[in-house]
């Protein structure tokens, strides 16, 4: 379907078009009818799917038809990032630009002069405001806020939401708002908390689910079973035939995110690093960096598995397996956004193979297993279910198993969940190979014989036919924004 077969106001269509949103998404397709009729909805799909315009379109449609109060804030938007609060902003500014209609951002961090600017939004009464929890409870205790007359209430990755804690502060916030609204729940998963919560703030909701939880058919999936000590080694292969630039690189923790990062800077790589460590403004500076390509790979926790808007990712690489399936999918979802291709590359060690296995089990396939580099040794093989047993049989590219005696993987005995093999850990052997390739970059170099240790944006259209001033609360006058619609 496309968004001019809806019913939508000219200020919208003349967004859609300025903003080359043509064709809807599937969520789009199956929510915005009955956002549009006014219906209480759970929709349930994986990031990058195009949830954001799902919600936006519709209570735009419905602030530009007129008829709800001119000083008084009329929706409230829950994230429970910064990061997602901003790019929630951000794509509001982009269809609010021929719209009356104003919106602030409201999110923990900022310096005074930022908070000023949100008092300044809320108290002018900003059609929108795009939160987090912990920011909005604070102006709530503090008598900052009005919601008395709000009308939509919105909440983004209610998930995420739940996993870090922010029950609570949910229903705090919806006893502050009237009875008489209409609530959306956007997920990317439903466990029981999220059913709850539902039960909780909506009213006979309708219920979208799409591709729970599945990879988007433009990833390529591709790992690399190795021993702990040949992981940078790998990396050195990979970017020793391809550009190291728009890789996102995730780690377990944040001290290995900054020991990752602090190796690939000493040896010449152009990296910045994403962790809770790093103040707001740090964290601003290196989306800045990364964006305008400044920089060319972040290493990061997953506080950039969500939330993030950069749709021309072209590797994630996970550093390590993650333990929770749903972060796999999450991790790797930022690449091939909005239709685009990308690669998924995982460097899965001797401990992480049971997890890793639990992910091939979740998604439904086998995820092809690559040939590490001669030089750096033999591989262990891929037995997430019984003992290591020293040497290696490597898969070629193909991802097929070469043959061998001993525990082969079994389709008709895959069991989920499960505790890792308790193996023993074998040890990195030396460098079969001691001749040096002709050009090697400075962490092959210093790796060598110790392989344990490796460790045009498009113009804008005019509108068909007005150009209201645009009215959001931050002010400024500006080109409207282009986006990609996901």
């Amino acid at each position: 379907m496309y968004f001019t077969d809806f019913d939508f106001e000219d200020e919208v269509l003349d967004a859609l078009d300025a903003m080359r949103f043509e064709k809807c998404t599937p969520i789009q397709e199956q929510t915005l009818e009955p956002l549009m009729e006014g219906r209480d909805l759970i929709g349930v799909a994986q990031t990058g799917t195009g949830k954001t315009a799902a919600y936006l379109l519709p209570v735009l449609n419905k602030l530009c038809q007129g008829g709800y109060p001119e000083d008084s804030i009329n929706c409230i938007i829950m994230a429970p990032t910064r990061e997602l609060a901003q790019q929630i902003d951000r794509q509001l500014e982009g269809f609010t630009y021929f719209m009356n209609v104003s919106s602030v951002a409201v999110y923990g961090g900022n310096d005074g002069q930022r908070y000023e600017q949100e008092l300044r939004g809320m108290a002018r009464g900003a059609d929108i405001i795009v939160a987090t929890p912990g920011r909005l409870i604070s102006h709530i205790n503090l008598g900052n806020i009005d919601l008395s007359k709000v009308s939509f209430f919105i909440l983004d990755e209610a998930d995420r939401m739940l996993d870090m804690g922010f029950y609570s502060d949910i229903m705090t916030i919806a006893k502050q708002l009237p009875k008489e609204r209409q609530t959306m729940l956007f997920s990317a998963t439903m466990p029981e908390e999220i059913r709850k919560l539902a039960g909780d703030i909506l009213t006979d909701p309708v219920q979208i689910t799409l591709a729970l939880a599945k990879p988007a058919d433009g990833i390529t999936q591709q790992a690399y079973i190795c021993h702990e000590g040949q992981k940078l080694g790998i990396l050195n292969s990979i970017f020793d035939n391809e550009s190291s630039e728009r890789v996102i690189l995730f780690a377990s923790r944040k001290t290995k995110v900054k020991e990752i990062s602090h190796t690939l800077k000493k040896h010449g790589f152009n990296v910045g690093e994403m962790h809770s460590d790093l103040s707001q403004s740090e964290r601003d500076e290196i989306m800045f960096q990364y964006k305008s390509r400044k920089i060319d790979m972040i290493v990061a926790t997953d506080i950039l598995a969500r939330g993030i808007d950069i749709d021309d990712i072209r590797i994630v690489i996970n550093y390590d397996v993650p333990r929770d399936c749903d972060d796999y999918i999450h991790r790797i979802g930022r690449t091939a956004r909005a239709g685009t291709k990308g690669r998924a590359i995982t460097l899965v060690n001797v401990e992480d193979q049971e997890y890793f296995k639990r992910i091939e089990d979740f998604i439904e396939q086998d995820v092809p297993k690559m040939e590490i580099p001669p030089t750096l040794g033999e591989a262990p093989a891929y037995e997430p279910k019984g003992k290591q047993k020293g040497g290696s049989k490597r898969r070629g590219n193909n991802g097929n198993k070469e043959k061998r005696g001993g525990n082969g993987r079994n389709r008709n005995n895959r069991k989920r969940g499960g505790k890792p093999a308790g193996g023993e850990k074998p040890q990195a052997t030396k460098a079969a190979n001691s001749e040096k390739p002709k050009e090697k970059s400075p962490i092959a170099a210093s790796q060598e014989g110790t392989p344990k240790q490796q460790g045009d944006k498009p113009k804008r259209r005019r509108p068909h036919h007005r150009n209201k001033k645009r009215g959001n609360a931050k002010g400024g006058e500006g080109a409207a924004p282009m986006a990609d619609n996901k």
